[in-house]
């Protein structure tokens, strides 16, 4: 058999922006001409963006596919019998839904072949059944040169176990006797997903005696990272090669029988198991989530409020990483009860980070809505009352500056304190996205000295890591005034949140430390009052901005509770 070239285009489309996918694939495509590659393969649903969501029940929207389908064709010519492997919408007729997930290969200027998504996922994050009607029980394979080469649409490869459906797209497909599978993706980084696809996908190799390329998207699409990471898979060897992760590739391989090389004939490097240390990943994820955030909203500059604060501190580290320091602005905002240190070391941690420190004192603002409440109703809030009245200030103060400067706010908490409600409504929530809402406070501290370790300097001062959590709202105010220190109170959450998408050494620390604490009234007393804390505080994750995803479930779309119901 002659040697079969192909190239893995992982690249960061933008949803809806037909222009700008079509100029990235043309350039992959040059890039594969140039390689002598057969076929170049594309992300799952690359032609859109990865999802477009209720985009497609406006037929606008898909008339502008049809016609970016269109061009694409028209520039398939210019690149004479390389295969241009597809994702895009399709239309359909008969009941059910009017559209398909399609995989639609080019060639010179017509469609060799389509195959339609038999998979669709509806669990966690996804809802594909909501636009897309399923494809036929069918294989499809095409011959290119000597390689008969089989496709998969991303779902459709990852039930080979047959846990998950009825139907085994993979076990159809083998039926079809091809030479290579490819298998188009749009799926989501999580911590411990890159793992997880080279385990299913190197046993679906193994199994089936069969090569696979992987190729998957990259780039932050509101709440949700792709990660890139596009792989091939040998039966014999495992995964042999995988693209950058976080980063657009243009990768061409040569197969030739079962085994990948270079495209210059060359042995490819082993490829480790081992992936990101934890930290980096939450470190690089956030960040690519942010920088594409900003920029398919248009924004170039961010704007946080500086409390002193480990997790304003981690915010303002984070984004001066991804949108550059010189685009993003602190604002500090004492009040009567902050500390001394709480501008002080604003101040050095702006300076280390490069980033501009405005001070905007609320004590008099505060008071006046003191005095004149009090002279409303008789007395002067206290209180909570009081607590939230600060927050709601500041939060006020910061949308006053970003709709003045036309600055993304972005808000602060973590998911520790979002989980129990341990934040203020229209204050410190105010904002358009969350950096670290994923991230429980254990980690927050962890990533922290993790940014400084990298750095190879303190670029969060110790003195903001060191100290004793506070909102700052009361005097001498300690978040353990009303939460169990966070060692514990993380424990819990993992439990009642995560659950078993906790990876397995995560989950046995989890799952001990949850047992002792279980073994005690005590500990199931203070269990049974954080799963009380977490229900009744839904109405404020409802109202929350969109925060980035790094782990299997986030609030948000992946995770969708009720507000009016009955938890006891």
């Amino acid at each position: 058999m002659s040697t079969f070239r192909i190239t893995l285009a992982q690249l960061n489309p933008t949803i809806g922006d037909f222009a700008g996918n079509i100029a990235l694939m043309r350039k992959a495509a040059a890039i594969a001409q140039a390689d002598n590659a057969n076929m170049v393969v594309f992300p799952e649903l690359s032609l859109t963006g990865y999802s477009p969501g209720d985009l497609l029940d406006e037929p606008d929207f898909v008339n502008r596919t049809e016609a970016g389908m269109a061009e694409l064709l028209v520039a398939s010519r210019e690149t004479p019998d390389l295969c241009w492997v597809v994702g895009t919408p399709t239309r359909r007729s008969g009941p059910g839904k009017a559209l398909e997930n399609s995989l639609l290969v080019l060639r010179n200027g017509v469609v060799a072949l389509k195959y339609v998504k038999q998979l669709l996922p509806t669990y966690n994050i996804f809802d594909e059944r909501r636009h897309f009607e399923p494809g036929p029980d069918v294989a499809k394979v095409l011959r290119v040169g000597e390689t008969q080469v089989g496709f998969l649409i991303c779902e459709d490869a990852w039930n080979d176990a047959g846990d998950d459906y009825a139907v085994n797209p993979f076990d159809r497909l083998v039926d079809a006797a091809p030479d290579l599978v490819v298998s188009i993706n749009a799926s989501p980084s999580n911590i411990g997903k890159r793992k997880q696809r080279h385990l299913l996908f190197a046993a679906a190799s193994r199994r089936h005696n069969l090569p696979l390329v992987y190729v998957n998207q990259v780039g932050g699409h509101d709440q949700i990272v792709f990660d890139g990471a596009s792989f091939a898979v040998s039966p014999q060897e495992g995964v042999v090669f995988e693209a950058a992760r976080f980063e657009e590739s243009v990768t061409t391989l040569a197969l030739n029988g079962s085994r990948f090389f270079s495209v210059t004939g060359e042995s490819l490097f082993p490829v480790s198991d081992e992936g990101l240390p934890v930290m980096e990943f939450y470190r690089r994820q956030i960040v690519l989530g942010l920088r594409d955030y900003a920029r398919r909203c248009g924004f170039k500059q961010a704007v946080i409020g500086s409390s002193g604060g480990i997790d304003s501190a981690l915010t303002l580290a984070l984004a001066a990483e991804a949108l550059g320091p010189e685009n993003v602005i602190g604002i500090t905002m004492p009040s009567r009860f902050s500390s001394s240190g709480s501008v002080s070391d604003s101040e050095v941690l702006c300076l280390n980070l490069g980033v501009r420190l405005y001070e905007h004192p609320i004590r008099d603002i505060v008071s006046q809505f003191e005095t004149g409440f009090a002279d409303a109703f008789g007395s002067p809030p206290h209180g909570l009352t009081l607590e939230n009245l600060q927050a709601r200030v500041r939060g006020t103060l910061l949308m006053e500056y970003s709709n003045c400067y036309g600055h993304l706010l972005l808000t602060t908490g973590n998911k520790s304190e979002l989980s129990v409600g341990y934040c203020t409504l229209y204050g410190d929530t105010n904002g358009g996205l969350g950096l670290i809402g994923d991230l429980y406070k254990t980690e927050v501290f962890a990533l922290s000295r993790h940014i400084n370790v990298s750095a190879g300097r303190e670029l969060i001062p110790a003195s903001i890591i060191d100290k004793e959590p506070s909102a700052e709202l009361a005097p001498d105010q300690r978040d353990t005034d009303s939460l169990p220190p966070y060692p514990v109170l993380d424990t819990i959450l993992k439990v009642l949140i995560e659950g078993s998408r906790l990876g397995t050494e995560e989950q046995n620390e989890v799952e001990a430390a949850y047992s002792t604490l279980m073994g005690a009234s005590e500990g199931r007393n203070l269990v049974a009052k954080i799963r009380r804390m977490i229900a009744r505080n839904e109405y404020k994750r409802r109202q929350a901005p969109p925060i980035l995803r790094v782990r299997g479930r986030a609030f948000g779309s992946g995770r969708q509770m009720p507000i009016a119901a009955k938890y006891d």
